[in-house]
């Protein structure tokens, strides 16, 4: 021990402190683009892949965005998810290539130039299609380079200078490619079915493009004057009630329904007769104020066989004076109206399928714009249907109503859920129009296209559904071979399929289960055409593959813009006379497009047959690409295109509230990036249990900051504390002290862990583990324990080199584990310490850690930190009552010692540790020593050296 000076002297000089340039303060938001620039001059996306070929590969497929907007916060939650989960496999020693994608065909762009025509008081229907489908094309692309930029500051890598984009020719080429191939094997059909149609964009929809809002209709109860009743003639006279709350619909009834489990009243107020089913005659009489007067008779619903009634308008003459049909529908109930339901083939799936069975066809009375025909008996010319007050009680429906004598009650006030266009927001109607489908029940493909007549009507009804099949066995399912229809083949493929969470494998089977025929056509203009030649004839689309062959290859050269402007005789061929066939100009459902992106991105890029190993997408795509993609494939390969499916949920706002515009509640991801950074984004979107519709507001993103804080000093304290470490310096495990190969147990138990979650794409579990690691088990335990010798021990000392050796293990295994997370920082970190300009974290692989030796030593270590939590907690009141400034000045009794008093003083960091009963606390007599500052029993005078420190710095006796 050396002896204290008459002037304590500055020791500082002599202790080794952490030394780095790497900043505490991130700056991320102007640090990031500086990084974004590295990574293009150095190609590293490109490099990665010459790195990593011949590896196993292991293909995310990107679900294609509209290109028709900046990025959201839904857009930026799900590409750092796609990134994560890449950049993870990438880790892992996977060859893990990433080809983003856009969706330019379809609505939403249309929609947006059609915009800005009638912003000029232009009619986009005078314009030239060509013209039209080139202003399309170059808005998408205009969108497309916005939004790749955009998708690059979030820091997701891929192949961004040869991205997917679906107006593409080869593109347009393989997707006209895969309708023939449904055309060629039979699944494909056109039919007069009601499908759901936005009159202001006009055109069909499919489920995926309608949303459900709250609305407020008018709802009226109209008697239909019974003609005749062969089981009850006393009925003849009788107005049989319905109630709807559609009555644009009541202009093109053709029947009515009944139910046959159904009692029906018949009753008599003021010399006229009703039938309304009993259990629903009092809110009825609520709702017309018809009270319910004299019962006349109880009857039973089967003895409404074969009774007809007038229509409302029958005066009319023509359509209106056909007598209308009773028919027994299994549908009708008695939970709400009259238990009697007006049937309009056109305008409803039940009406149809009803009517349709029992010889009653569509009359296609209201137009594409929703007005009824100019010819039409009744309101001709007239609409829109979606008009609030053409429908009203006051409009002219229920005038002309009333005028009959028909009209029992009418209110505006009928409160329900209503479809509207996900795009205009309108409302949208069932409406009956020849359309193209894809039928979910056929049997197994023929080879034949089956024949449709003049109206696009099918031949022969539609097959009823087969029951689903058992699970086959391992393999690829079920196959044509099995006649299985496509629904089974779907649901056997989701049965086969990893869903994550495993919950959204029942929302996706419930809703194959029940979907209806896949309507494939639109009529619009901006996308690919329904390439098929309907013979005029006979109905029947042409079924020839030379044909389809020319049809592709000229796709291949010009686009799906050929069709408009092509020779179609040229395309016909010599076998064929273009008189004797009509061009079809519908063209595809954009889910259609995008449910084909398997064929001409994964299988056209990695060869045929390869299938990805994941989709990401958010929840409502259960419905939409989810879906498509599985059908599409299953009906040309018999299988899904994926092997898992990750559903995420929707991005909300801080109070869990859906971001509006009209709220004022958007939280802005590229707003968010320039102020605070992408890798805060990044690790907000990982952090949370994005299973489920997660919240972000200044106070999450306030958590994530400090999330972030906490482990970017982790990092900036190995750097410094490893500043200048050399090779020579390391240490075999076999010659570490006990608690540096604890810590390598703790680093081993982690590394597992990660590794689990990032295989189950837990990666909110798999930033917590890295996070608590980081401030438990390091900050809060290793690196407090251990600053004493980092600073004071010799430079050679083996205790202080073990740290060291440990301290660089530590640094290559969690700038890894943080790459796929928190991707500049980790590169940041990365060259700070190896600053080479062709170098990045990002070519790096899982770490391999050394063994931390056969002895476990988590069990009492893991008793030694419950004690130090004690100790800390007893030392507390000694601090604020100021007994003890720091815990360096204590002395502590603990009740056991599982390990040495002077290894567990270390671990304590107090001047004395001794046996005895409870934890107690006293203040040290012990000197201080005047450059560790320790108190040790060998300095007998404060600011005197302790023997290490003597040693050390040359002053040892």
């Amino acid at each position: 021990m050396a002896d204290a000076p008459d002037t304590p002297r500055d020791w500082r000089n002599t202790v080794f402190l952490p030394k780095t340039d790497f900043p505490m303060k991130a700056g991320l938001a102007q640090k990031e683009p500086a990084i974004l620039d590295r990574w293009k001059r150095i190609g590293l996306y490109e490099r990665l892949r010459e790195q990593r070929q011949g590896r196993e590969r292991w293909i995310l497929h990107d679900g294609p965005p509209y290109a028709n907007g900046d990025i959201h916060m839904g857009h930026a939650m799900n590409k750092v998810l796609k990134d994560v989960t890449v950049r993870s496999r990438s880790l892992m020693g996977y060859d893990a290539p990433y080809v983003p994608g856009w969706d330019c065909h379809g609505l939403p762009i249309e929609w947006k130039v059609e915009e800005a025509y009638r912003a000029k008081k232009l009619d986009k229907d005078q314009v030239p299609v060509a013209q039209f489908r080139a202003e399309c094309r170059a808005y998408a692309d205009n969108w497309v380079q916005i939004q790749k930029e955009q998708f690059q500051r979030l820091g997701v890598t891929g192949d961004w200078d040869n991205p997917y984009l679906t107006m593409r020719y080869e593109a347009e080429a393989v997707i006209a490619g895969e309708l023939l191939k449904f055309a060629e094997s039979g699944q494909l059909y056109r039919g007069a079915k009601p499908v759901m149609w936005s009159p202001v964009e006009k055109t069909a929809l499919a489920e995926a493009e309608v949303e459900y809002e709250d609305v407020v209709s008018t709802q009226i109860d109209v008697g239909f004057e019974v003609i005749d009743c062969p089981e009850y003639p006393g009925l003849a006279g009788t107005l049989a009630v319905i109630w709807t709350t559609t009555p644009w619909t009541i202009p093109v009834n053709q029947a009515l329904a009944y139910g046959s489990a159904i009692d029906y009243l018949q009753f008599e107020h003021e010399g006229r007769r009703y039938l309304v089913a009993e259990p629903l005659l009092p809110a009825f009489t609520k709702r017309t104020g018809i009270p319910m007067g004299k019962i006349v008779a109880l009857i039973k619903g089967p003895v409404l066989e074969g009774a007809t009634a007038r229509h409302p308008m029958h005066h009319l003459g023509g359509f209106f004076a056909t007598p209308r049909p009773f028919l027994e529908g299994e549908f009708v109930t008695t939970d709400a109206g009259t238990g009697l339901v007006h049937m309009a083939p056109d305008h409803g799936e039940d009406d149809f399928l009803l009517c349709k069975a029992n010889g009653i066809e569509p009359v296609f009375a209201v137009d594409a714009a929703g007005f009824y025909r100019a010819d039409w008996a009744w309101l001709g010319g007239q609409g829109s249907v979606i008009n609030k007050k053409f429908v009203a009680s006051e409009g002219p429906i229920c005038a002309d109503l009333r005028a009959s004598g028909a009209l029992l009650g009418a209110s505006d006030d009928f409160a329900h859920s209503y479809p509207h266009s996900w795009r205009s927001k309108a409302k949208v109607i069932f409406r009956a129009t020849p359309q193209w489908f894809i039928p979910m029940d056929l049997p197994s493909p023929s080879g034949e296209g089956p024949g449709v007549g003049p109206l696009g009507l099918t031949e022969t009804d539609a097959p009823a559904e087969a029951p689903h099949p058992d699970p086959s066995p391992a393999g690829e399912g079920l196959s044509y071979g099995n006649a299985a229809t496509l629904r089974q083949l779907a649901l056997d493929a989701i049965a086969r399929t990893q869903w994550v969470p495993p919950r959204a494998e029942n929302r996706i089977r419930s809703m194959v289960e029940g979907r209806p025929d896949w309507v494939i056509s639109r009529q619009r203009a901006w996308g690919v055409p329904i390439a098929l030649y309907v013979n005029r004839a006979t109905g029947q689309y042409l079924n020839d593959p030379a044909v389809n062959a020319r049809i592709v290859a000229a796709f291949r050269d010009g686009g799906a813009d050929a069709w408009f402007t092509a020779d179609h005789q040229a395309l016909l061929g010599a076998a064929h006379d273009l008189a004797d066939y009509e061009p079809v100009n519908d063209i595809l459902d954009v889910w259609f497009d995008s449910g084909s992106t398997h064929a001409f991105v994964v299988e056209a890029r990695y060869g045929e047959g390869t299938r990805a190993n994941l989709y990401i997408e958010g929840s409502d795509q259960h419905r939409g690409w989810f879906q498509s993609s599985l059908l599409e494939s299953c009906g040309t390969r018999g299988r899904a295109p994926y092997d898992a499916v990750l559903t995420h949920g929707f991005a909300l706002d801080g109070q869990g509230r859906k971001m509006s515009k009209s709220l004022g509640n958007v939280v802005d991801p590229l707003k968010v990036i320039g102020e605070s950074g992408a890798d805060i984004l990044r690790l907000w979107a990982v952090s949370t249990d994005y299973f489920d519709d997660i919240r972000i507001g200044k106070e999450v993103l306030a958590t994530a900051s400090d999330s972030y804080r906490k482990l970017r000093n982790t990092f900036r304290y190995l750097l410094g504390a490893l500043d200048g470490f050399a090779e020579e310096e390391r240490v075999p495990v076999a010659e570490m002290p006990e608690l540096e190969r604890y810590v390598l147990h703790l680093l081993h138990a982690l590394d597992m862990e990660l590794r689990e979650a990032a295989r189950g794409f837990e990666f909110n579990r798999y930033v917590r583990l890295l996070a608590d690691f980081a401030n438990e088990d390091l900050s809060a335990f290793f690196f407090d324990v251990r600053k004493d010798s980092l600073y004071c021990d010799a430079a050679d000392d083996v205790k202080r080199r073990a740290y060291r050796t440990v301290l660089d293990v530590l640094f290559h295994a969690l700038v890894r584990y943080a790459a796929p997370v928190l991707v500049f920082t980790a590169e940041e970190v990365w060259q700070a310490r190896f600053p080479d300009e062709a170098s990045s974290v990002h070519f790096l692989e899982w770490p391999i850690l050394p063994d931390p030796a056969a002895e476990d030593l988590s069990a009492r270590w893991q008793a030694v930190r419950a004690l130090r939590v004690r100790v800390t907690e007893a030392i507390e009141p000694l601090r604020r009552e100021k007994t003890v400034r720091s815990s360096l000045e204590a002395e502590v009794t603990v009740p056991d010692l599982p390990l040495d008093a002077a290894q567990l003083a270390e671990a304590f960091i107090v001047a004395k540790v001794t046996p005895g009963g409870s934890v107690d606390v006293t203040r040290t007599d012990y000197h201080k020593c005047g450059r560790c500052w320790r108190h040790l029993p060998e300095v007998t005078v404060d600011d005197a050296l302790c023997d290490r420190c003597a040693t050390v710095v040359g002053e040892g006796a």
